[in-house]
Order: structure tokens, then sequence, then C-alpha cells
């Protein structure tokens, strides 16, 4: 696991298209990157070769919080199931902390994400288009984050 550079780019666009069958969420990470919304892009490589990747972006809150979202993460087909989609998101999470980032929201499987510490209940104080969804889920850093109710926002590459 490290931090993408921009070498990696073409291998992480193969990885996200490869893994999620379609080009949208490579679409997304390469928008997110050209906003300057990326906070957290970390690759997992596997006998030198990119075979995983996740991206955190600055999420938009009001009132103004330190406030990042997940999407997203890809693992190469042929390297699923090893736990390398796990290893990603938790080396993530912990750079975030590291930055300061106040909370965490994710849009994903109910039964996949709340084993990192995301839940539906501490989304609720967001206002979301995504926002009663058992799919949008959210997690703190910081306790007290998600205590007052937030208006929050994808960067518009998630438009």
């Amino acid at each position: 696991m490290r931090p993408a550079a921009a070498a990696d780019h073409a291998a992480i666009r193969r990885v996200e298209t490869a893994a999620f069958g379609r080009e949208d969420e490579a679409d997304i990470v390469e928008t997110v990157r050209a906003e300057g919304a990326a906070l957290v892009e970390l690759v997992a490589e596997r006998d030198g070769q990119v075979v995983g990747h996740i991206l955190f972006s600055r999420m938009t809150t009001k009132p103004a919080r330190f406030m990042a979202g997940l999407a997203p993460v890809a693992v190469a087909p042929q390297a699923q199931g090893r736990g390398i989609g796990d290893a990603l998101c938790r080396a993530g999470i912990e750079a975030l902390r590291a930055l300061g980032v106040e909370a965490v929201v994710v849009l994903g499987h109910p039964d996949y994400y709340p084993r990192f510490g995301f839940s539906a209940a501490a989304a609720k104080s967001l206002a979301s288009p995504y926002a009663g969804s058992p799919a949008f889920m959210a997690m703190e850093l910081a306790p007290g984050a998600l205590a007052a109710p937030l208006k929050a926002d994808y960067p518009a590459a998630f438009g």
C-alpha cells in the first residue's frame, strides 16, 4: 500500500474499469483529481503491478467541517477476495485521521462498510441527496463531528 503517484494514473484507470466493468468510476477519479478535491489516494501493488485503488475526496459541508467521501475503492478482478479492498479502506481511514479529517461518508454496500465503523445511523444528521438510503453511511473520526445537522455535498465529479 502506498500513496498514488501521477505515474499510476493509467494503471488506476485500468483497475477501476476492470473492477466495475465500466469507465464511470475511472472518470470520477480523474475529475476529482482535476477539481483538486482528492484528499487521500492510495494504491495496492502486487508483483510490481497496481491491483487496487482507493480515493477519498473532500466534501463540502454547511456548517464547515473537514469531511471526506470514500469513493471509489476498486480491486482488479484477478486480485479480489484477498483482503486488498479491506486493507485499502483501513489504510485510507488512518491517513484521513492523520490529516485531521473529522468524518467520512460512503455510499456503498450496507453489509461491507460497517466493518470499518460506518453506519447509516451516523449519517442521519447529514442532509444529502442520498440521505435515508441504507447505503449512505458515515463515521466520525473526531467525536461529535456528526452531532449537529450538516448539509454534505460530494465534489462536482459525482454530479
